[in-house]
């Protein structure tokens, strides 16, 4: 058995029997699933043991969030290789095939990326793999775009966890997913942490996976998600950046936040994006900062420039969809 494919759970009883389905029909049987529960109070778990007894599950005492569930999968996975998969999702029969196809196509490889689709409208993107810019900005790669756009397998800044395929021994020496952050960002955290050690995140436009979005917190944005992705955007950056690069990189950081803080003023979340801010300034000094090792330089190099060719790159791509729709 490669691979082990975990979905974290929380209250989404109704999403598990299309995942689950999708899951019977594929072209590669190489796998097992793992349910872990985030102490659901929906009937979740005793709706996976009346209807799929032999699929295992581990039920959590609390509501760890979704980084402590994947580490208590991934911990738990005996197989070279986990997918983990939002419950709000259904995958392709060829999905799993083309995931573990990519992955071993170099050692160096620690995610792969789907091909999200809207699953809605599966004519448009939801995420083909994750961005970072110098603004402090995560960015879902194509979100919106028409399905026939990122069709080229490609290298990406991180892998959406909603969706990847991860090589289980990078764990052992880039460390888990940083559960601090209980959800949000951890997944271009620990993609950030794995091009400091000299890891490959990759994109599989063959992988394709139709996905809901935001089944579990309800909406694009709420007070939850907000405080908490402001929050964790500010430990990201100073768990991963040394020094120098903190300092070389803090006025587009600065504006970054600025404009980020305005926009969610207008729409109502001013308050919780500042007071995550706050929180996440106040509290950096209890993160787990990758120690900085002068071996890693070349791969920080790296970093910085294509923090600077995404930032471009996102620019150029706001500017065109601005135009477009005048």
């Amino acid at each position: 058995m490669k691979i082990t494919v975990i979905i974290p759970n929380y209250n989404g009883k109704h999403f598990m029997k299309p995942c689950l389905k999708s899951l019977e029909n594929q072209t590669c049987k190489d796998f097992k699933i793992l349910v872990v529960d985030n102490h659901s109070t929906d009937g979740s778990i005793e709706y996976m043991k009346e209807t799929y007894p032999e699929i295992e599950v581990l039920a959590l005492k609390e509501n760890y969030g979704f980084s402590a569930a994947v580490n208590t999968g991934i911990r738990h996975a005996s197989t070279p290789y986990v997918i983990l998969l939002n419950n709000d999702t259904t995958v392709d029969s060829h999905y799993i095939e083309e995931m573990l196809r990519a992955i071993e196509q170099s050692p160096d490889i620690f995610s792969v990326s789907s091909k999200m689709l809207q699953m809605y409208h599966p004519e448009l993107i939801d995420s083909a793999g994750d961005l970072y810019t110098l603004v402090g900005w995560g960015i879902c790669r194509g979100t919106g775009r028409p399905v026939a756009n990122y069709t080229v397998p490609d290298e990406i800044f991180s892998a959406c966890a909603g969706a990847a395929i991860y090589r289980k021994s990078a764990f052992h020496r880039i460390g888990y997913f940083d559960e601090s952050h209980f959800a949000y960002l951890e997944d271009i955290d620990v993609g950030y942490r794995a091009k400091i050690f000299g890891y490959k995140n990759m994109y599989c436009p063959a992988a394709l996976v139709y996905h809901v979005g935001s089944g579990t917190s309800g909406s694009k944005y709420n007070s939850f998600k907000v405080k908490l992705s402001a929050r964790n955007s500010i430990w990201l950056n100073y768990k991963n950046m040394p020094l120098l690069q903190l300092v070389i990189n803090f006025i587009p950081l600065a504006l970054g936040y600025l404009v980020k803080y305005l926009f969610f003023c207008k729409i109502g979340f001013g308050k919780d994006y500042k007071d995550g801010i706050s929180e996440g300034w106040k509290k950096r000094k209890s993160c787990n900062k990758v120690p900085f090792r002068f071996s890693h330089l070349p791969n920080y190099m790296k970093i910085e420039w294509e923090l600077m060719k995404n930032t471009f790159s996102y620019a150029s791509d706001w500017f065109q969809r601005k135009l477009f729709r005048k």
